[in-house]
C-alpha cells in the first residue's frame, strides 16, 4: 500500500494528462483554422485523432511490463511514463506553434496539398495521433502503483481525476487562458504542464531528461511569444481570431484568420464591395430624412459607415478584441458616438432582443475556409428577417463563385432566395466569367434585398393566368431621359 502523499501525487499526474490532451485537442482546433476552416467535417477529423490514439494509449499500457529493452537497458514505469512524455511534447511543440504550424501548412499547399479535409488529416496524423497515443497510456501506467486489493475503487478515482483534468482542459483552457492571455501563451503553458509532469517523476530533479524537457518548455515559449507573433504583424490571437494588422502603401488591412477582412487608408479608401454596398445603402439617407437603425452583421474594423454621423448603427461580433484593435491600428480614432458595438454571438443577439432595423448588412462571411456555418441556413436568414422594419433593406456579401460553378454558390443562392424573393444580385471587381468552370475563382457577390409588404414571391404569369394587365405601370415613363441613364424629369405645371 502506498503512502497517503504518494497518491495525491498520483491523482496529480493523471488530473494533469487529462488537462493536457483535453486542451491540445482544442489549440489544435483553434490554430489551424486559418489555414483549414473551422467547418465541422474538420472538426470531427481531428476529435477523431485524439479520441481513437486514446483508446489504443490506454490498451497498450495496460499491455506494459516493466523490463529489459533490446538494448538490455531496464525499463520500469516511471522510465515509461518520462519516456512517453518527452516523446508527445516535442511533438506537440511543433504541432501546436504558430508559426511552425504556419511553415508546415504554407509547404504543404506549395507541394499542392490543397483539400483542407486532406490538410486536416495530415496536421492530424502527424501532430496529434503518436502524442495522444503516448500520454493516453499514463492512466494504466500508474495504476501500477496502487493496490489491486480494491480495484474497482481505485479505477473509479482514476477516472475521476482524468475526467476533471478533461473538463479544465475543455472550460479552463477555452473560456479563461485563450481569452485573456491568449491561444498561443495557452499552448505555451501546454508545454510547460508536460515539462512538469516530467520534474514531478524524475527521481533525480537535475537530470539530463529534466533539462532537456526545461529547454523544450523554454523553446516553446520563444516560439509562442508576442515578439515572435508580431513577426506575422499578428496583434492579437484569441478564442476566436488570429488577428493580424499590415500596413502598406498607405492601405491599413486587418487580417483575421488569414483572411482580408478589411482595408482602411487615410483618405476613406475601403474595399470596393464595402464603398458599394455604402454608395447604395448609406450615401441616399445620410443627408435626408430621420435617422435610421443599420444593423452590421460581422464588425471588421469597423469601417463601413464610418463617415455617417447621423444613422443609428449597432455592430455584432463575437470578437470583443476586434474594438481595440479598429481603433489603435486600422481606423486610428475611437468608434463614433452613433455606434454600439455588441460582443455577441448574433443568433444569440437576435433571440436577445426585438429590435428592428431599417438596413441590415451581413458581412460575417470572411471566406470559404472560415465560413461560419450556422449562419447560412434558412432558419438564419428568418431570424434577419424577423428583425427587418417594413420597407427595410438587407445587403450581404458573400464570397463564392459569380457564375455559380460550385455548389455552395446555387445552394446559398437558393437559400437566401428563400427566405427573400425579389433580389438583386451584384457581381463586385469585374469578376464575372461567364464561361468559367473553376468553383474556385471566387469573388464578393453583393446580395440586395428591399421588403415590400404584401409582395407575393409565388405569384407568377402563366398562358393560362396571365394578369400582367394589371401590374404594368398604368402611365408612361419618360422614356427618353431613361435610356441616358437620367431620372425622369417633373412634367411642367398645366398652367404658369
Amino acid at each position: 500500500m502506498i503512502k497517503l502523499d504518494r497518491i495525491l501525487f498520483l491523482y496529480i499526474i493523471i488530473f494533469l494528462e487529462g488537462y493536457v490532451v483535453l486542451a491540445a485537442e482544442l489549440l489544435a482546433i483553434r490554430q489551424t483554422i486559418p489555414y483549414i476552416g473551422s467547418g465541422t467535417d474538420t472538426v470531427s477529423i481531428i476529435i477523431a485523432a485524439v479520441l481513437m490514439p486514446l483508446a489504443f494509449g490506454y490498451h497498450a499500457g495496460g499491455r506494459f511490463r516493466p523490463g529489459k529493452n533490446a538494448n538490455g537497458r531496464y525499463i520500469g514505469i516511471r522510465d515509461k511514463l518520462i519516456s512517453n512524455i518527452m516523446r508527445a511534447m516535442l511533438i506537440l511543440l511543433i504541432g501546436l506553434s504558430y508559426a511552425l504550424i504556419s511553415a508546415f501548412f504554407i509547404t504543404l499547399m506549395n507541394m499542392g496539398v490543397q483539400h483542407r479535409l486532406v490538410l486536416t488529416a495530415i496536421y492530424s496524423g502527424v501532430f496529434l495521433v503518436t502524442p495522444v497515443y503516448l500520454l493516453g497510456q499514463t492512466i494504466p501506467l500508474v495504476s501500477h502503483y496502487f493496490s489491486h486489493a480494491k480495484l474497482s475503487e481505485i479505477t473509479g478515482r482514476m477516472l475521476f481525476f482524468s475526467t476533471v483534468g478533461s473538463f479544465m482542459g475543455a472550460v479552463f483552457s477555452t473560456l479563461v487562458l485563450m481569452s485573456t492571455i491568449g491561444v498561443h501563451h495557452t499552448a505555451s503553458l501546454v508545454l510547460v504542464v508536460l515539462a512538469f509532469l516530467v520534474f514531478l517523476l524524475s527521481r533525480r530533479k537535475t537530470s539530463e531528461t529534466v533539462l532537456y524537457a526545461g529547454a523544450l518548455a523554454i523553446v516553446a515559449l520563444v516560439m509562442n511569444s508576442d515578439s515572435t507573433m508580431k513577426v506575422f504583424s499578428v496583434v492579437d490571437n484569441n478564442l476566436y481570431n488570429t488577428i493580424a494588422v499590415i500596413e502598406e502603401d498607405g492601405e491599413r488591412h486587418l487580417f483575421m484568420n488569414n483572411t482580408d477582412s478589411s482595408m482602411y487608408t487615410e483618405d476613406g479608401r475601403k474595399h470596393p464591395y464595402a464603398e458599394f454596398a455604402e454608395k447604395i445603402a448609406i450615401d441616399p439617407i445620410m443627408a435626408q430624412g430621420d435617422p435610421k437603425d443599420i444593423l452590421v452583421i460581422g464588425a471588421g474594423a469597423f469601417t463601413f459607415g464610418i463617415k455617417d454621423k447621423k444613422n443609428r448603427y449597432d455592430f455584432v461580433d463575437m470578437d470583443k478584441a476586434l474594438k481595440w484593435v479598429a481603433e489603435d491600428y486600422i481606423l486610428k480614432q475611437k468608434l463614433n458616438d452613433n455606434v454600439t458595438f455588441h460582443p455577441l454571438e448574433i443568433r444569440a443577439y437576435f433571440m436577445s432582443t426585438k429590435k428592428k432595423y431599417d438596413m441590415i448588412f451581413l458581412d460575417a462571411y470572411l471566406g470559404d475556409l472560415t465560413l461560419p456555418e450556422h449562419l447560412v441556413t434558412q432558419d438564419f436568414f428568418k431570424q434577419v428577417k424577423a428583425h427587418l422594419k417594413d420597407n427595410g433593406v438587407v445587403l450581404a456579401n458573400f464570397i463564392i463563385s459569380p457564375n455559380f460553378s460550385s455548389a455552395f454558390s446555387r445552394h446559398i443562392d437558393n437559400t437566401f432566395r428563400s427566405v427573400f424573393p425579389h433580389i438583386s444580385r451584384h457581381v463586385m471587381e469585374d469578376r464575372y466569367i461567364l464561361w468559367g468552370d473553376n468553383p474556385n475563382d471566387l469573388a464578393n457577390v453583393i446580395y440586395i434585398y428591399r421588403d415590400h409588404p404584401g409582395a407575393n414571391p409565388e405569384a407568377i404569369y402563366t398562358d393560362n393566368k396571365n394578369r400582367v394587365f394589371y401590374d404594368k405601370p398604368k402611365s408612361r415613363s419618360n422614356s427618353k431621359d431613361e435610356s441616358k441613364g437620367e431620372a425622369p424629369k417633373d412634367p411642367a405645371p398645366a398652367s404658369e
